[in-house]
């Protein structure tokens, strides 16, 4: 085999470009995975960002992992990947230190009983729904597993709208009304949940997994990430960097090639068919079978496949494809001497040491402005936030006796602000931060604080290639999802070009800790060039 031609290459090693070549390399094909960074693993990232000893994810929750094909296939947990499951996985405090509410996980009963009495404090009927609702959904796994981990299901003269069609479906498993479907994600919560501060967790909540609070159509949306997403996360063991460490150990026991710190800058053709890449330095690799992207939609087609070589019809729709806002975050990453201490511990202390924290909001009115402000291009006046302290669960996260927190606040698309203004908030907001933590958590003052630092969604364009800060490479809208992700065209993770692949988050069914876009995306090359390796129809998981 020529180092400089395989059967396939794939242009970018980030986790669903790891999982696609992993997959391919197993089935026998000779697989390059070219990666324009020191290291793969695109956003399952940790750096040390505060000071030495001190580790920050980017990606944080990793709630797919009981159900993730590339998981199971490969042994990621032979490989080094740990996880601890926290019993205690979302919370929310309050400034006045009012009791939090804390919803546990599924992987006990008796979490279920834990989780109903905290939410009891405040409502006996939103307790009772929690629970009932979260133990329908550990039922309804499979199906949602199976509608996440396959390819869309495209339109068809009985069915021309397959997601209003699941969005339905899955109302009527749940037993809600179907009109509920047409509405918003805070409206499914305000139909299911009547407490102030359990919509204030919930609101944060369905907006922080992408789903736009206030957008019609998205009730389903927010249905699923809600009862079957939510509450249900790891942590992985020193960083989910470790995830990305095991994905690339696997593609290489495999049989994958990673060349990194290769930027490709274009896609060769020949007669319409990919047939290579060109790289940064003016090298050509050659591609015998197919060349796959993990880059976004438009960084692909408009820029390495290039306007002259697409119909009009995918110009358009590509250029129609729009980025944020309600997948775009800044995040703030502390050194400290002391994990938060929040007033609401008084109440139950074990508010202190839950996964992710809702903290910053005394009222849901309050997530609702805060995102609003966002939308209209605005730095947030409050800075509520998502707040992981992941020393307090997993002690390598900071040096002994200290400890590592991350938060991640809604905040609006980089392009909404000049580099300039960018700077100036990644040198202010933490001490706007600060200010206004230490209603909730007393001790979190700047003494408190040994370093810190802001990212901004133009640091994640600019390091990440998270076009616009958007970490699920496209906006989550109804017209941006399932086979419309990221148009109907495109869905099939076939570009218009042929033995052109596409393996993004762009791709249903979306961003987050699951592969799914690189595991859809094989399940489509496989069947288009009669790959044998098809663990998903000899797996008992039924996906």
């Amino acid at each position: 085999m020529s180092l400089n031609e395989y059967d396939a290459i794939i242009i970018g090693g980030g986790s669903h470009g790891i999982c696609l070549g992993a997959y391919l390399a197993r089935a026998g094909m000779d697989v390059a995975i070219c990666e324009q960074r020191h290291e793969e693993g695109g956003a399952f990232c940790t750096r040390e960002t505060t000071a030495p000893g001190y580790l920050h994810n980017h990606a944080q929750m990793m709630e797919f992992m009981d159900w993730m094909p590339f998981y199971f296939d490969f042994g990621l947990d032979k490989l080094g990947l740990r996880m601890v499951y926290p019993d205690a996985q979302l919370g929310v405090a309050f400034s006045d230190g009012r009791p939090p509410i804390i919803l546990y996980s599924i992987a006990k009963e008796e979490n279920f009983v834990r989780s109903h009495q905290s939410i009891s404090v405040y409502s006996k009927h939103d307790a009772d729904n929690w629970v009932a609702f979260r133990k329908k959904a550990v039922e309804l796994e499979t199906p949602f597993c199976q509608f996440f981990y396959n390819p869309p299901v495209m339109p068809t003269a009985d069915d021309p709208n397959p997601m209003q069609t699941f969005a339905l479906g899955l109302m009527g498993a749940f037993g809600l009304p179907s009109e509920l479907a047409a509405g918003s994600g805070k409206d499914l919560v305000d139909h299911l949940f009547e407490a102030p501060e359990l919509r204030t967790l919930l609101y944060n909540a369905v907006e922080n997994w992408a789903t736009p609070l206030e957008m019609a159509g998205m009730a389903g949306f927010g249905l699923a990430s809600l009862l079957f997403i939510e509450a249900n996360a790891r942590l992985a063991v020193g960083g989910t960097h470790m995830l990305a460490h095991a994905m690339v150990m696997a593609a290489v026991q495999a049989g994958a090639d990673f060349i990194e710190n290769t930027r490709v800058e274009k896609i060769l053709l020949k007669n319409g068919t990919a047939v290579g890449v060109r790289l940064k330095d003016g090298r050509e690799m050659r591609a015998r079978k197919l060349v796959a992207s993990n880059g976004d939609i438009k960084q692909t087609l408009l820029g390495l496949v290039g306007e002259e070589n697409l119909s009009p019809l995918w110009v358009n729709k590509t250029k129609g494809f729009e980025y944020g806002p309600s997948c775009v975050l800044g995040m703030t990453h502390m050194a400290l001497h002391e994990a938060p201490d929040y007033k609401s511990a008084r109440h139950d202390p074990m508010i202190n040491r839950t996964l992710a924290v809702i903290t910053g909001y005394d009222e849901p009115r309050e997530v609702v402005d805060q995102i609003r402000e966002t939308l209209a291009g605005k730095i947030p006046t409050l800075p509520g936030m998502f707040c992981c302290t992941n020393s307090v669960i997993d002690p390598s996260y900071a040096p002994p006796g200290k400890h590592a927190l991350t938060s991640y606040l809604f905040f609006p698309r980089a392009g909404d602000l000049s580099r300039e203004e960018w700077k100036a908030v990644r040198e202010t907001y933490n001490d706007k931060i600060i200010t206004h933590f230490t209603r909730w958590a007393p001790n979190m003052t700047r003494k408190n604080v040994i370093a810190a630092y802001f990212e901004t969604p133009l640091d994640f364009q600019d390091d990440k290639g998270l076009p616009e800060g958007d970490f699920c490479l496209g906006g989550i809208r109804p017209d941006q999802l399932g086979c419309n992700r990221p148009f109907l065209e495109a869905a099939m993770y076939r570009a218009e070009i042929k033995n052109l692949y596409l393996c993004s988050s762009g791709q249903h069914p979306m961003g987050g800790i699951s592969c799914g876009c690189g595991y859809n995306a094989y399940k489509v090359i496989a069947r288009d060039f009669d790959l044998k390796y098809r663990p998903w129809e000899t797996e008992p998981r039924g996906y």
